[in-house]
């Protein structure tokens, strides 16, 4: 039986997480999210990294031997290593002002419009946030970026599809299926 080991990565908001999440119930595999292995669990999220190596092998002792698996969220510049294991890479472009705008709702709905608001206890880290993200697409920033993810993606031998994360759930989860039957 052929493995089904499928990465999803895209920009920030692209809706890598969604369409793991999605796809994970069409297909009955396991999804994980990198941002899981990337950060320590905090609370308010995202403060601390985890240790490299302490990711690595959390992921490998959680789901890399396995056969079939999703997961979402970016690799790229630590986890080179799981190149080897993918089947299948979906990569999800959107243009950027859908991606600010999703950005800005998840924002909200995770710590509440106050927080997030001037003012407000979580601004600072959401203002510094959401420049980040915005400059995905123009790369001036170092860290996780287009230029970079595209270079990531030429070293990969597996297929590769390119989604528009603007198309409706239900079609990517669609494409997805079938690019995944197809080179099965």
């Amino acid at each position: 039986m052929r493995t089904r080991r499928i990465h999803i990565m895209g920009a920030p908001g692209s809706g890598t997480t969604t369409l793991g999440r999605h796809l994970a119930m069409a297909t009955v595999l396991p999804h994980h999210d990198t941002d899981d292995f990337f950060w320590l669990p905090s609370n308010p999220p995202f403060r601390q990294t985890r240790p490299r190596e302490e990711r690595l092998a959390l992921m490998r002792t959680l789901f890399l031997e396995r056969e079939g698996w999703i997961l979402s969220g970016s690799l790229e510049g630590w986890g080179d290593e799981f190149i080897s294991s993918l089947d299948y890479v979906i990569f999800i472009s959107l243009e950027k002002e859908i991606r600010m705008k999703r950005l800005r709702a998840r924002e909200e709905r995770h710590y509440g419009a106050a927080a997030v608001a001037p003012g407000g206890w979580r601004y600072e880290e959401t203002q510094s946030f959401l420049d980040w993200a915005a400059h995905y697409d123009d790369s001036i920033l170092d860290g996780r970026n287009r230029k970079r993810h595209e270079a990531w993606l030429s070293r990969l031998s597996c297929p590769i599809l390119q989604a528009d994360g603007g198309d409706s759930i239900e079609n990517l989860v669609g494409q997805a299926v079938g690019f995944i039957g197809k080179e099965a």
